[in-house]
């Protein structure tokens, strides 16, 4: 991270728990999509995950990580948490929720914490790449730290196929 850079929710957590990680900063890049930040890092696509905040039919609000390249599948979200159904959050109220704005949400140092499912995915590798908190960070981190500060449950989230 560059010196001097301001601190995020998410690291602040990931420091205050002594979890460690890598800080990858792709500000000046131009990258938008999670593919592309993926290219831009040097990273394979499927080790950098976006996270998702729905909705369920009941109004509670659940957390989804899933690979970039993949989309999530919103039946197999809902079985997950066990709801009728889910809706993806509408992107003006992403911010007053979690703290985080639209690119730059992390599952890690929300306002409130969520319930939280990861993608079987994450289980086949040994480090995962995840927002930092703003446009222009991720953090590299095993899974198994991740839990520690977001305790997560694994299910398979995503359609059969990539975007």
């Amino acid at each position: 991270m560059k010196k001097g850079a301001e601190k995020t929710n998410a690291l602040r957590s990931l420091e205050q728990k002594k979890i460690p990680c890598i800080t990858l900063d792709y500000t000046d890049s131009g990258a938008v999509s999670g593919v592309e930040v993926a290219a831009v890092l040097g990273e394979n696509p499927d080790t950098v995950y976006k996270t998702l905040v729905t909705t369920g039919r009941s109004g509670q609000h659940y957390v989804f990580v899933i690979p970039v390249a993949r989309e999530l599948d919103l039946k197999k979200a809902a079985a997950a948490v066990e709801e009728k159904s889910i809706a993806m959050l509408p992107q003006k109220e992403l911010l007053p929720l979690t703290g985080y704005i639209h690119g730059g949400c992390s599952p890690v140092g929300m306002k409130k914490a969520f319930p939280t499912v990861l993608d079987t995915s994450a289980e086949t590798q040994e480090e995962i790449c995840v927002s930092g908190g703003r446009i222009g960070l991720q953090l590299r981190l095993k899974p198994e730290d991740l839990r520690k500060v977001v305790p997560y449950r694994l299910a398979d989230l995503c359609t059969e196929e990539s975007i």
